[in-house]
């Protein structure tokens, strides 16, 4: 039988500080910075469902909704929402967290993730677990997303 994992087995979910070295020209979060977060969530995740090696193959949907700045508290939340063979999406999404506890979105992104074995060769990844409307929502909307990747590759995108 072929290994199964939930959904909720491999969330993610990492704060950090916006501290002056975060910052770009203009006083925002650098969007470089945030990258570097958001593809460590989104590794973290693919590893834990896979629990192995994973490689960052794409990064779709990369959509700044609002800046940070500094001293805010930056949320990141990440969700296995597809998967495929040997390769998974990744739901990042990215949110500033004011003093009461409010979340405000700035972000989101969608990371295909591909698991290595020991040799750094792509290895087959297990089912996920749908439990809920939304994630099985999640999971339609990911294969949409996964069809018109593969058809920007044809196109030499």
């Amino acid at each position: 039988m072929a290994e199964e994992r939930k959904v909720s087995d491999s969330r993610v979910e990492t704060v950090h500080m916006v501290r002056p070295n975060h910052l770009n020209g203009a006083e925002r979060l650098f969007g470089g910075i945030l990258m570097q977060w958001l593809d460590e969530v989104a590794g973290l995740v693919a590893k834990r469902h896979t629990r192995s090696n994973v490689i960052t193959a794409s990064v779709d949907n990369l959509r700044f909704i609002h800046g940070a700045y500094q001293r805010d508290v930056v949320v990141i939340i990440g969700k296995m929402t597809y998967v495929g063979n040997t390769s998974m999406e990744v739901r990042v999404d990215t949110y500033v967290e004011s003093i009461d506890g409010m979340r405000r979105p700035i972000n989101r992104a969608y990371f295909t993730m591909v698991a290595m074995d020991e040799n750094d060769r792509p290895k087959r990844v297990p089912r996920l677990i749908l439990e809920s409307e939304e994630e099985k929502a999640e999971w339609e909307a990911a294969k949409k997303r996964r069809e018109m990747r593969m058809r920007r590759k044809e196109e030499g995108f």
